[in-house]
């Protein structure tokens, strides 16, 4: 084998880790697969116990690959621990814990309209807590992909959302959107540290901060039934939402920003929709392709470098 035959798989690793938009499509595709089987879920796992059993499964995938780096980087993990717990207990112990338990009360295309706001929230908070603003592209790109997720989600008659009714599900996930924004911006803080050492720090730590709620839920709520359903779920949420959609969504951010990636949110309902036509036996329409139009449209001009003068 040559040298060049025995170097391919880390070159592949290393072109797909500067890849930014790639990486922040697989995140979408990832995350538009949690909110189904989340869905699914609901009144099969509990909110808490499903958030904790999943982060701790993610913990033990990524582990082995991991310690040599956590090794290697406790130091400057142990130096900005402040932060590090931060981005766990919001990336991975909240936000999800608060989506699955959104999903118990309200309905898929709720929580995909609200979605939406996702790039509004991540603008905000990094104003508040970095003082960076939208420029004019990013806040055009924002506005022409959601009117495009809106097209989608109403079926093209946009009179729809006067009939749409909001619930407690609903102010759950919106308060879920606006700790991941947290999360999302404050990654930008993070020590220089190796990807796989921030996902195994933040996935064990996000998942450590859940065990008071998941003693108190065992109590609480019917315990989960150990079924081949609910295993397959614990699987897929552990593995594609988690352990790829975090490493890819983190290494995306890194590389372009946190209002750069934040038009993505858009992608993971355009991805959804795909999943139920292809799944669903749903049938593409012309909205389906206008609304896909404006959407990857404005993504492209809210994802691109800004000119320097």
């Amino acid at each position: 084998m040559s040298a060049t035959e025995q170097t391919s798989p880390a070159r592949s690793a290393n072109w797909l880790a500067n890849q930014p938009y790639l990486l922040l499509s697989i995140t979408a595709l990832c995350w538009a697969g949690n909110a189904i089987v989340g869905r699914l879920a609901a009144g099969h796992i509990p909110p808490v116990t499903l958030s904790f059993l999943r982060w701790s499964f993610a913990f033990l995938i990524i582990l082995p690959f991991a310690w040599k780096h956590l090794v290697k980087d406790w130091a400057a993990i142990r130096s900005r621990l402040g932060i590090m717990i931060v981005l766990s207990v919001t990336g991975i112990g909240a936000f999800n814990t608060l989506q699955y338990w959104a999903l118990e009360h309200t309905q898929a295309l709720n929580t995909l309209l609200l979605q939406s706001a996702g790039p509004l929230v991540v603008a905000v908070w990094s104003l508040v807590l970095l003082g960076v603003r939208l420029t004019l592209a990013q806040a055009a790109g924002v506005l022409l992909s959601m009117a495009g997720v809106l097209i989608i989600l109403m079926h093209g008659d946009l009179t729809k959302l006067s009939g749409i009714d909001f619930n407690i599900g609903d102010l759950i996930f919106l308060v879920a959107l606006a700790i991941f924004g947290i999360y999302s911006v404050l990654s930008l803080k993070r020590p220089a540290i190796h990807g796989l050492s921030f996902v195994a720090f933040t996935f064990g730590a996000g998942a450590a901060c859940l065990i008071p709620l998941f003693i108190w839920e065992l109590f609480a709520r019917p315990l989960m039934q150990i079924d081949a359903a609910n295993m397959l779920t614990l699987a897929y949420v552990a593995l594609f939402p988690s352990t790829i959609a975090y490493l890819c969504f983190n290494r995306g951010v890194q590389l372009i920003g946190a209002n750069r990636a934040a038009p993505f949110f858009h992608v993971v309902p355009v991805f959804g929709t795909v999943m139920s036509i292809i799944f669903l036996g749903e049938h593409p329409q012309a909205f389906h392709f206008i609304g896909f139009a404006l959407v990857l449209t404005g993504v492209f001009v809210a994802s691109r470098k800004p000119q320097t003068a």
